[in-house]
């Protein structure tokens, strides 16, 4: 088992040019994901809310994690290996097991081996390496954990002799099981460590605790219920272009990208698949490289290939006939692939979508990528605020789809309006009136009491009253109360004598039609 710590906080580094020294840490869904060892120094720990984080260490640098980049960024050191020795098996982006008894006969020893494993991985640029060598998965893995605890001088292995994994497991806390529940359990019936966990009779712990209980029991007896399964190598579809001289034009790159576009496309087909995300890579002269992941509506072929290369250049602040540093290398990696049978015409073919496409596809092309947006549902409060345009084909960040992830429109967004929508919702709220049945304007205190029932109310610029026929409301909406320029607002909803519904918002003292339902 050879284990890399902290993996992503090294994907991101590279990913992102950043010295080895910074106080990094990588944010999912507001809290500290991954930290590198310069911002555990400081005292930031995963878990952490990312204001926390950033009081303990000032100097911190924020990321959003993406385990994309993990798993991309881990494929050369997992080829790397598998160039030297057969049967590796990816645990996760990090971590990887590999049957030791073949090239320990080929090497001489397991300690040769892992010597091998990790000069291999030095020579592409990845010197912190822990290995582990044990009976099962489990052992070898807190075998490679256990390096921590050698001198600094010392390779960084830890063989443990066969037969001998119970006995290196023994002392080993019941949390390294990552089962809370069974721990929490274990620990109120006395059982403190593996090794008093292994001792217990298999039948008794199957019986008592379930088929989990008996996966950990072998794990802390030091067997593993499953062996080494070696991954097979996925097929290279990604392409690699590269150009010398450099090319110093836009126009230049995109005549020579076309068949390098049609042969990547061709492999894909070859293949029997698609490409619905594009991962697109120019490296110039400079050292420089700008790196952006493209969505596709349907999936790519050659010509839309190259519009992303161009059009990549151009939101780089690259002009249409020259660019600030010649380009040396562009590399295509598909992001995301499915089965071509997937994605076969219907019946009756699929022209008016393929139209629809092709023209807003040639739009981008000729006036950029940003001049055709596409409405799409996002998370909000206000309805103003649930719509979100983004350019056409593409997806924000973390969603598989277009539109954005169905976590963010299914957060709880207290104050949101629940269904049914209106039916009309205005670019920008039109101002009302309200007033109670004496023709004063209607409020609403600090406490959210009306000042007075609302009796007739004028929608728009139209100046007519109309009689409020039924009221509901208020409901406060409080938008980032610990800000300054936070809001602090109320919703109505108001039904006039036709039966025309409209929804009101009252901010500092002044109402506002948003919607109208139709």
């Amino acid at each position: 088992m050879f284990w890399c710590p902290d993996w992503p906080v090294t994907a991101a580094l590279r990913e992102h040019a950043l010295p080895a020294d910074t106080a990094l840490v990588l944010v999912e869904r507001g809290e500290v994901f991954a930290c590198s060892p310069a911002a555990r120094q400081d005292g930031v720990r995963r878990g952490l809310r990312i204001r926390e984080a950033q009081a303990r260490s000032t100097g911190l640098v924020s990321l959003a994690y993406d385990a994309s980049l993990d798993e991309r960024a881990f494929e050369p050191v997992t080829a790397a290996v598998e160039t030297i020795m057969p049967g590796v098996q990816v645990i996760r982006p990090g971590l990887c097991a590999i049957r030791v008894k073949g090239p320990a006969r080929y090497y001489g020893s397991e300690e040769k081996t892992a010597g091998v494993v990790v000069d291999t991985l030095a020579a592409i640029g990845l010197t912190d390496v822990r290995i582990g060598v044990a009976d099962g998965p489990f052992a070898a893995e807190q075998a490679a954990r256990a390096t921590d605890q050698l001198d600094d001088d010392a390779a960084p292995v830890v063989v443990i002799p066969p037969g001998g994994s119970p006995w290196f497991l023994s002392s080993y806390p019941l949390e390294v099981l990552e089962q809370p529940k069974l721990t929490v359990l274990l620990k109120r019936l006395g059982i403190r460590s593996l090794g008093d966990f292994a001792a217990l009779r298999a039948s008794d712990v199957r019986n008592r605790f379930g088929l989990e209980g008996a996966v950990a029991h072998r794990q802390a007896g030091g067997l593993d219920h499953h062996d080494v399964v070696a991954r097979t190598p996925p097929p290279q579809l990604d392409a690699v272009a590269d150009f010398e001289p450099p090319l110093a034009r836009i126009d230049q790159l995109a005549f020579t990208m076309r068949t390098r576009a049609a042969a990547f496309i061709d492999t894909l087909r070859g293949a029997g698949l698609v490409c619905t995300a594009l991962h697109v890579s120019l490296h110039t002269e400079s050292g420089e490289v700008s790196a952006r992941r493209w969505q596709h509506p349907r999936w790519f072929d050659a010509d839309d290939v190259v519009d992303r290369v161009r059009w990549q250049l151009q939101g780089a602040n690259a002009s249409d006939h020259g660019l600030t540093s010649g380009i040396t290398r562009v590399h295509l990696v598909p992001d995301v692939v499915e089965d071509l049978g997937d994605h076969a015409d219907g019946l009756w073919g699929t022209g008016p979508d393929e139209s629809i496409h092709h023209g807003l596809a040639r739009v981008q092309s000729m006036l950029g990528h940003g001049a055709v947006l596409t409405a799409v549902i996002a998370g909000g409060r206000l309805l103003a605020d649930r719509r979100v345009l983004i350019p056409w084909g593409d997806v924000p960040a973390g969603s598989q789809s277009p539109g954005p992830p169905a976590r963010e429109r299914d957060q709880p967004w207290p104050g949101r309006l629940p269904g049914p929508a209106p039916a009309t919702v205005f670019a920008d709220p039109r101002p009302a009136v309200v007033v109670d049945a004496r023709g004063n304007p209607v409020d609403v205190d600090p406490r959210g009491l009306l000042s007075a029932d609302p009796a007739f109310f004028s929608a728009g610029s139209d100046g007519g009253q109309r009689p409020v026929h039924s009221w509901a409301g208020p409901w406060p909406i409080s938008e980032r109360w610990w800000d300054p320029k936070g809001r602090a607002l109320h919703r109505f909803q108001l039904v006039d004598q036709s039966g025309s519904a409209w929804l009101l918002l009252l901010e500092d003292h002044a109402w506002w039609v948003e919607a109208s339902y139709d």
